[in-house]
């Protein structure tokens, strides 16, 4: 299906992402909000179009099993939100009435979420979500739109590194929306979190790969092509940087191992020799090490590789650990509580309240996310709501080439952060972790024909 191409959609596509960058990645209720009005009316504005119109309508009658699956699991994250009679939340969840009956609740009406408003966002971001991947499914369906999101993408990638490595060879003072006070000694940029700003980059990085693994194949050697890809290997080394500065464990060991998978990818695929992407990844390599073993010190070239260890080690019952606010601590916490809330769960975005209720004496101490994100996920929505969305996902992944190298990496990406990190309930990173798996160039006869 032809669809004229009007340049102002794509630029606001970009400018939403651009926004939601610089706001801490999306991670606040406030611009949950403003992201859904501008999304969504992004969405009608499109829609108004005939063209697009026409486009969305063929998306849906081509991919109706996924879009009524997620349906139900909208429909799910309501029930979860709405209020119940509490003979039914005896029912649904004995636990949360446990705790209303403890505190003497005289309401009749309560919701399964432990904390409905937090949960309504999360539905927000979810709905946006989906709103989102329908509109970039309309508007980037040639290669030269998904190069150039790639483009855009390691851009941006860039100057968040560039202003976040600024800021921190400075003493990362507070700047407006810029607050680096939670971590003077790494570089977070517009992120309040290092590990989160880590892992935005290494997406960022990505994209560059990807960009530059298949620039030659679908574009001609011309002058304009060649700076192109200078500008991209420039614009990978600014993130390079930018995650080694972060001095994140997750994000460094992210990086070295993304790098090593394309190098080993290029050296074991005979249709995969291209010259000038494997110079740049040893030339990140190597400038790699220098940065880490002369500048910083070279136990931190190893110490990246040190963070599986150590976090396992927090999961064990017999961790010498008493912190309950550590890594191992907050996710041993989330499973155990999975049982108490197995078929519906606490809702999202009530974990915060969930780690209050059972320590209610931390003082000034707070967690709002385990840092695990797949006890977490389960936990807040419960085995029926769990199970209901990893059927939207493998719907997706049997609608696309699942077996793609691309896509491989992109599950290795996921697998890191559902075990050990919370980074996947920050807007930015599910924006564009769904994104780059629903774009199919290598299995698309309609995309390599264009």
């Amino acid at each position: 299906m032809q669809i004229k191409k009007k340049p102002i959609f794509h630029n606001l596509f970009y400018l939403i992402i651009f926004f939601m960058i610089i706001f801490n990645g999306g991670n606040n209720n406030l611009y949950i909000q403003i992201n859904f009005i501008l999304i969504s009316s992004f969405f009608l504005l499109l829609i108004n179009e005939k063209n697009y119109l026409a486009h969305t309508i063929f998306l849906f009658e081509k991919n109706k099993l996924v879009f009524y699956t997620f349906i139900i699991f909208i429909f799910y994250l309501i029930f979860q939100i709405i209020p119940l009679p509490l003979e039914l939340i005896k029912v649904f969840s004995p636990t949360k009435y446990q705790y209303l009956d403890s505190l003497g609740f005289d309401k009749f009406y309560s919701s399964i979420s432990l904390n409905p408003s937090n949960s309504f966002f999360g539905f927000l971001n979810i709905f946006s979500l989906f709103l989102f991947l329908i509109i970039f499914k309309s508007l980037f369906y040639k290669i030269k739109h998904i190069l150039n999101f790639y483009y855009f993408i390691i851009l941006i990638g860039a100057i968040s590194a560039s202003i976040a490595i600024y800021f921190y060879l400075i003493g990362n003072p507070d700047l407006f929306i810029i607050k680096n006070s939670f971590y003077k000694n790494s570089a977070t940029g517009f992120f309040i979190n290092r590990t989160v700003f880590s892992c935005f980059l290494v997406l960022c990085f990505f994209c560059g790969a990807e960009y530059l693994r298949l620039f030659k194949k679908y574009n001609k050697d011309t002058s304009e092509n060649f700076f192109r890809k200078i500008h991209v290997r420039i614009f990978i080394l600014f993130v390079t940087i930018g995650i080694i500065t972060s001095f994140s464990r997750i994000g460094n060991f992210l990086l070295i191992s993304l790098i090593t998978f394309y190098i080993c990818y290029l050296l074991l695929n005979k249709k995969e020799k291209d010259k000038f992407f494997l110079n740049t990844l040893l030339l990140i390599v190597i400038f790699d090490i220098l940065i880490l073993g002369y500048y910083f010190g070279s136990e931190k070239l190893f110490a990246r590789f040190y963070f599986l260890s150590s976090e396992i080690n927090e999961y064990f019952p017999n961790s010498e650990s008493n912190d309950l606010i550590s890594r191992g601590s907050t996710a041993l916490f989330a499973l155990q509580k999975i049982k108490e809330f197995s078929f519906f769960g606490y809702g999202l975005g009530g974990f915060e309240y969930l780690f209050k209720i059972d320590y209610p004496d931390l003082s000034s101490k707070y967690v709002d996310h385990a840092h695990s994100d797949l006890p977490e996920f389960i936990g807040e929505l419960g085995l029926i709501g769990f199970l209901n969305l990893l059927l939207v996902i493998l719907l997706i992944f049997i609608r696309n080439n699942f077996f793609q190298f691309k896509n491989l990496l992109l599950i290795y990406f996921l697998i890191i952060l559902l075990i050990f990190d919370f980074s996947l309930h920050i807007p930015i990173i599910q924006f564009l972790l769904v994104i780059l798996f629903s774009i199919n160039i290598d299995n698309n006869k309609k995309l390599l024909n264009s």
